[in-house]
């Protein structure tokens, strides 16, 4: 639309109320028509980055360690955006699509015929390709311990029962991560500290709340 644009803050930076972020100068029409889009593109992302970071400040107050992740619930065609508002609040993005990650879920494995049916198939997964499997028990998550996945998924765990996963799991590979997933909100995130090493959280990009900005012309 031709309008010019300089930023006074650079992604991530933390902002107070009231903070010029950026000086734009153009036609009018121009940006009158650019403004809503670019505002509320500003917002959301804004607040996705907000939110994640103020989850991750209060889950590192119990444990440094645990990771806030995002999720696939993104708002379509914006993932790229949504995923890096995510990293911006500190959190992990987890993985952009169905390439850079086989994530084996509850359909897959009723789909497959059981778990067992599935850690079978799991030998044709290219090799370099990390795989996270979910599972729904203790017993499902020794089976996914012992067939190669880099991260076992615990849906709908209670934090203890997600303890114990960890503990159990631990003593077959070390390096397996345990991620709690399942209706986890900010206020629940924190009661996962020192029972999971992920926590995602589909909020993140599917219900975040806008930050406020606003355009005023000079």
């Amino acid at each position: 639309m031709g309008v010019k644009c300089r930023t006074f803050v650079k992604d991530g930076d933390r902002v107070s109320g009231g903070t010029v972020v950026m000086m734009c100068e153009g036609d009018l029409r121009a940006l009158m028509t650019c403004e809503r889009t670019a505002l509320n593109f500003l917002m959301r992302m804004s607040g996705i980055a907000e939110m994640t970071s103020e989850i991750s400040a209060r889950v590192h107050e119990k444990d440094p360690g645990l990771m806030i992740a995002g999720t696939r619930k993104t708002t379509p065609g914006f993932r790229y955006f949504e995923k890096k508002a995510v990293a911006l609040g500190g959190g992990w993005p987890h993985r952009m699509g169905l390439w850079d990650m086989a994530m084996v879920k509850d359909n897959h494995i009723a789909a497959c015929g059981g778990i067992d049916a599935v850690l079978a198939r799991m030998k044709d997964v290219p090799k370099g390709i990390p795989v996270e499997i979910e599972v729904l028990d203790l017993e499902e998550g020794l089976k996914a311990a012992g067939s190669g996945a880099a991260i076992i998924m615990a849906d709908h765990f209670p934090p203890e029962e997600c303890r114990k996963l960890r503990e159990a799991v631990r003593r077959i590979d070390p390096s397996i991560k345990i991620e709690a997933s399942g209706n986890i909100t900010a206020d629940t995130a924190a009661d996962y500290a020192g029972c999971a090493d992920i926590v995602s959280i589909g909020a993140l990009t599917h219900s975040p709340k806008a930050t406020h900005f606003s355009m005023d012309i000079e």
